[in-house]
């Protein structure tokens, strides 16, 4: 007897394989060299500035994808939510609307949460602690964290924007995934020309890559989408990017390029 496959199914393992498959492709870039002059930092600095070693950032990525996948399951066993959705697919303005509100959803819960992993330092040292001590950022370490984060700031916020937009459980499989791919974006480490993340979202992998250095660690909470509560709570540190000495490029806080612009003009 075949066995069901439904849409809640679904919208916890097919996110997961969106995520590897987006990270495979800056994987290939790595190997092929060929977006090294679009890199936010020097390649040898993901070796010399980062602690945990690639193979420890894969077991914990992996590690936390396990605890998503049984807390899934458990939910759906405890609500008996295992077969398939009835259903029928709103219109597309319908969907397209529910993506919205989603993702200003997510993003509140996201930056909340985010924020007081930061101000609480004991929660700090503890949990999120992990998850900086990759400064500079790359595709496939964008899940690395702590589990309980885990839960609190990717599981949990996918549920909040689920709950809040009213969207179906198929609908959900392109949203979470969606975020999927938005979040290793972010932690691609690379200013790549033409990516449309960069066109549409304010939110992107050189303001991500502001935050996870020590002089933006209190700044830039936002993700996955917006920079909105940065801006209204005064955590916003406006950036540019500029060419890097030696090749590449890197994200500077406003005030620093600005120095750094001035004090080339004096020489």
């Amino acid at each position: 007897m075949a066995f069901p496959v439904s849409d809640e199914l679904l919208g916890t393992f097919v996110p997961i394989a969106v995520y590897w498959l987006y990270s495979g492709l800056y994987i290939v870039l790595d190997a092929l060299g060929t977006a090294d002059r679009y890199r936010l930092h020097p390649k040898e600095d993901e070796e010399t500035r980062n602690i945990p070693s690639k193979r420890t950032v894969l077991k914990g990525v992996l590690l936390q994808q396990a605890v998503q996948v049984a807390v899934s399951l458990i939910v759906f066993k405890i609500t008996g939510d295992g077969s398939r959705d009835t259903r029928e697919q709103p219109p597309a303005p319908v969907i397209a609307l529910q993506f919205v509100v989603a993702m200003f959803a997510m993003d509140t819960w996201q930056y909340f949460v985010h924020r007081y992993l930061h101000t609480n330092k004991f929660l700090y040292k503890h949990v999120h602690a992990q998850h900086h001590t990759i400064l500079v950022p790359y595709a496939f370490g964008a899940l690395y964290s702590h589990p309980l984060e885990g839960l609190l700031m990717d599981t949990a916020s996918g549920a909040v924007g689920y709950l809040a937009s009213g969207m179906t459980p198929r609908t959900a499989i392109f949203f979470i995934s969606f975020g999927a791919i938005k979040t290793v974006d972010d932690h691609c480490g690379l200013w790549l020309p033409g990516n449309i993340f960069h066109a549409v979202f304010a939110n992107n992998s050189a303001f991500h890559n502001i935050h996870h250095q020590l002089y933006g660690n209190k700044h830039n909470f936002s993700q996955p989408f917006f920079v909105v509560w940065d801006k209204i709570l005064g955590t916003y540190m406006p950036f540019t990017v500029l060419s890097r000495e030696g090749g590449g490029v890197e994200a500077r806080p406003v005030k620093h390029a600005l120095a750094a612009h001035e004090h080339h003009k004096s020489h």
